[in-house]
Order: structure tokens, then sequence, then C-alpha cells
């Protein structure tokens, strides 16, 4: 997992200078962009520790901010018109959205530790084992509760669900629940005897809990998946805890009712 802040500069404003020439981009958004140098920039400088601290609480309102596409300037197109992938599930839309992918962008800037670098041949044990125990306790708990089925499928806009559910979903919450959260409580943490399990079960309980909207069974089985998510990230880097979210993810896709069964 590269984290180059001068390539990832070069990337994002690649990205969002085409979002700007093409209109789904506002005027409006850089104020986000403003604040968000400005949170770089505290967290970043070594004079004073209030400061840092007020760059990550800067940093934690404008991320729930985005992810709630609260901030203006941001046109996020419908790429995905709602539609039922199989007769029983729930309808289904998708957006590109441009706001939420600057909080993994800021993280990977701002922070590089969240990395945590593995070797290659620590990636390759953590990720297989870290998706199946995901899948068994996510998936295997979905089916168990009746909110999904056996729904094998691959519909014609799988591809464009790949690549929007890759970049600009999975690596940012892992980069935010994993990277941020997870290995920011560790470090506070690294004096206390069970200090990473306890870092890595909160970091799972708020990721169950940003998915109380779809039910209290959602909050139930994300926070099982983060706990697979969880050990992904701390034998095997943010790569690992990105390829098995993604892993579990495209296994619900491609195999499962998705999003859900209707009720």
């Amino acid at each position: 997992m590269l984290a180059l802040p001068w390539t990832l500069l070069a990337l994002l404003s690649l990205g969002y200078g085409v979002a700007l020439t093409y209109g789904r981009l506002g005027w409006l958004a850089g104020i986000s962009v403003g604040l968000l140098l400005i949170a770089g920039y505290a967290v970043r400088q070594q004079q004073l520790q209030f400061g840092r601290y007020l760059g990550h609480a800067l940093f934690i309102f404008l991320a729930l901010a985005l992810a709630m596409h609260w901030l203006p300037g941001f046109y996020n197109g419908r790429v995905i018109p709602p539609q039922r992938f199989t007769d029983d599930a729930v309808r289904f839309a998708m957006h590109l959205n441009l706001d939420k992918p600057l909080i993994g962008f800021w993280l990977l800037l701002a922070c590089p530790w969240i990395v945590g670098r593995r070797s290659l041949r620590l990636f390759l044990y953590a990720v297989p084992m870290a998706l199946a125990l995901s899948a068994v306790l996510a998936l295997g708990g979905a089916l168990l509760l009746g909110v999904i089925g056996w729904a094998p499928k691959w519909p014609d806009h799988a591809w464009l669900w790949l690549l929007n559910n890759l970049l600009l979903v999975t690596l940012v919450e892992e980069a935010l629940f994993r990277g941020y959260i997870q290995g920011g409580l560790s470090r506070c943490f690294k004096h206390l005897a069970y200090g990473e399990n306890l870092a890595l079960l909160l970091a799972s309980l708020l990721f169950g809990l940003v998915h109380a909207g779809a039910g209290w069974q959602w909050v139930l089985l994300a926070s099982l998946a983060g706990i697979g998510y969880g050990l992904a990230y701390r034998f095997g880097g943010l790569a690992a805890a990105v390829a098995t979210h993604f892993g579990l993810n495209v296994l619900h896709f491609g195999l499962f009712t998705y999003p859900m069964l209707a009720r």
C-alpha cells in the first residue's frame, strides 16, 4: 500500500481537476479542502501538542460531514439507477461520491503511520485467514438472521460496482476505522496488557454503529466483520484490511442477496 504524499497529492489533484472540468465539483468544495489542509498542518506540526489535538478534532468533524454528504460543492452523480439485482432483494442505487474519498486521502497524507507496513509474507497469511473468519461471522450470521439468501449473480453494472467499492468505499473505510481509529487507539493503549485487543474491539463496534440505519442486524454483522478486518490490519497492515473488506463485499455482492432481502 503506497503512502507517498506527493504521488497521492498528484492523483488527488488530477481526479478532482477532471471532476471540476466536467461540472461534478463546485468551487464551494474548496472550503472543505481548505479546512482539511488546516487540519493536516495542525496534526503534522510538532511545536504545540494542543494544536495537534485541535487538528484531529477538526478532521473528525469534517470526516463525519463528508461521509454524510453535508458539505457543499460536491455533485455526486448516480451511476446505477434504483433496481433489484434479484427479485427478492431491496432496491439498490449507487452514486460516485466525490466527498467521501477526501477522508482517505487526508489520512494517507497526514497520518502515514496508519498504513502499518508489513511484509508480503504476512500480508499473504493474514488476508485469507481474516477473510475466512469474516465470511463465517458476517455472511454466516446474515444467513442465520435471514437478512440475505443464496443468490449467485453478475449484474451488468458489476464492474462499475467493483471499482467504486474498492477505491471509494473500502479503501476509505479501512483507512478510517482500522488505520486511524484502531491504529490510533492501539498507540494510546500501548501500555495496557490487552491494549491492541481493546482497540480492535472498539473500532469494530464503531464500524458496526455506522450501519445502524439498516437495522440492529447490520450493526451486529458489521461489528463481527470488523473483527476480521481488524485482525487483518494488525497482522497484515492496511493493505490486508482493505483486501479482506473488499473480498467480503465481493462475496456478498456476487453470491448472496444484495444488499439484503426485502421485508
